[in-house]
Order: C-alpha cells, then sequence, then structure tokens
C-alpha cells in the first residue's frame, strides 16, 4: 500500500511504519475466528477488484487481483486447515477451497465473470458462518 501524505519523506516512511505497526497489532490481538474474516475479506475484495478489470478489459491488473485473490486463499485459508483436529470438517473445507481455487483460474482463463460470481458466493456463505462463529465467542 503507498501511503502519500505528505512530499517529505518522513512523513510518509511515519505513515507506513504506523500503518504496518496498526495492522500487525491488531491482527496479533485477534481471535482466529475473526482473522479468518479478514481473510474471507480480502479474497473477495481481490475477487471484486478482479471482476471489474475483466469488465474493462484490464488485462494484467485483473491478472494481478486474481493472484493476490489465489495466494490469501491458498498461504492464508487453505494453510490455516489443520485437517489432524479439524477431521472430516477441514478436509472438506479443503476441498471447497480447492473448488474455488479452479473456478478463479478459469475465470480467468475464459474471462467469465459469472465464474468469480460463483467463487465469491460460495466465500460469502463461508464469511458469514465464520462471523457468525466470530460474534458468538465474543459474547
Amino acid at each position: 500500500m503507498a501511503w502519500n501524505l505528505s512530499s517529505s519523506p518522513s512523513a510518509g516512511g511515519a505513515a507506513q511504519a504506523y500503518a504496518r505497526v496498526a495492522l500487525e497489532t491488531g491482527v496479533a490481538s485477534s481471535d482466529p475466528r475473526r482473522l479468518l474474516v479478514m481473510l474471507y475479506d480480502g479474497v473477495l475484495k481481490c475477487l471484486a477488484q478482479a471482476r471489474g478489470h475483466m469488465q474493462r478489459r484490464e488485462t494484467a491488473a485483473k491478472g494481478a487481483a486474481l493472484g493476490q485473490a489465489l495466494k490469501i486463499l491458498g498461504e492464508g485459508l487453505i494453510a490455516s486447515l489443520d485437517e489432524e483436529i479439524g477431521g472430516p470438517i477441514a478436509h472438506q473445507l479443503r476441498d471447497l477451497y480447492d473448488y474455488i481455487e479452479q473456478r478463479i483460474v478459469l475465470a480467468n482463463i475464459r474471462n467469465d465473470p459469472r465464474l468469480l460470481d460463483e467463487a465469491v458466493a460460495l466465500l460469502t456463505e463461508l464469511r458469514g458462518a465464520w462471523q457468525t462463529l466470530a460474534d458468538n465467542a465474543g459474547a
């Protein structure tokens, strides 16, 4: 993320450092369910951006947004699964994430926003479930 708050390099550096500390502090103090919601928010944001780029025929930007979405999905959501502890549910989630990854890749190849919409619908439903769990844990 680029900051341009001032022409002064020290002000820009301070803003970047503040943003980095705020993000790290928020992540460090978050409940694991809230962290998952943040990951879902990130991947959904990337997919929304990719859809817009797809509609405007901005191929490079679409690819970058989809690449970031796939990175969050793979390095965040899939990597967070523990199939030993989570058992069949974790395995089913892995299968669903694999399916979502396939839809995203196919959407990119075919330039088909309907495939992105399918991935978004699945991720939105999962996000809602994790949000409910996070809200109930805090109650």
